[in-house]
């Protein structure tokens, strides 16, 4: 992790991008242009996590889609829920349709194209910022509503539905499955995994949308299910 700092109002961006060289020019957009006074620059989605549980004033948050362990669009959307005044935003080189629509139905406020120049990136994050949903210029004419609807995983519709793999859990996660299915608390994760119980809210959270989940009880359920699973395949 490492940031970069600029003189003015104290605003606070975060940055997730495995790409360094990227990661700190458009870390240079965001405090010459936009004026942010600091940029918390991320390689991981899970160390994006831990950031933004230990920090109450990152004001927008903007990850490529090809963080190393984005495992589904389900830890976006538990990000979205757990941080809900947080913008944010996927920047990426991918223009393919599905992953435009995938971040609107999540409720993302936009999808900003790495291809795009300094003034018009500098305007699409100004966009962001300002609370206007940012569409890249390349999206097909087709009306979004007219497009077939992006299914999405809802733990309180779907409570029957088989629970998730492991491999759809970031390392942190499994860690966290695996304490819950021990029956240790929100505190005693924390302590024991050095985090803030913010952050393991955050997971938690994602855990339970992996494995449809309602409530801790189910979730260590079909949790231990898992894990049981896993141990036999090893």
């Amino acid at each position: 992790m490492m940031m970069s700092k600029h003189v003015g109002n104290r605003k606070t961006a975060l940055i997730v991008d495995g790409d360094e060289f990227f990661r700190l020019a458009l870390s240079s957009v965001l405090c010459e242009r936009l004026h942010f006074s600091e940029v918390v620059q991320a390689e991981t989605f899970e160390s994006a996590a831990d950031e933004l549980s230990s920090r109450d004033n990152v004001e927008l948050a903007l990850f490529d889609l090809d963080v190393r362990d984005i495992k589904s669009w389900q830890n976006l959307r538990a990000l979205r829920e757990s941080f809900p005044s947080l913008r944010i935003a996927i920047v990426s080189s991918s223009q393919d349709r599905n992953d435009i629509l995938k971040a609107l139905s999540i409720g993302l406020h936009g999808y900003v194209s790495k291809g795009l120049g300094v003034l018009e990136l500098t305007r699409a994050l100004q966009s962001i910022c300002a609370g206007i949903i940012y569409l890249p210029p390349f999206l097909p004419d087709l009306p979004i509503e007219d497009a077939a609807p992006v299914a999405m995983p809802d733990a309180r519709s779907t409570p029957d539905r088989t629970a998730g793999s492991i491999a759809e859990f970031t390392p942190r996660q499994s860690e966290v499955l695996d304490m819950l299915v021990r029956g240790r608390s929100n505190k005693a994760m924390a302590r024991e995994l050095n985090l803030s119980e913010g952050t393991i809210k955050f997971h938690l959270s994602a855990v339970f949308r992996v494995l449809h989940a309602t409530n801790r009880v189910e979730a260590a359920t079909s949790g231990a299910r898992l894990l049981e699973h896993r141990h036999i395949l090893s």
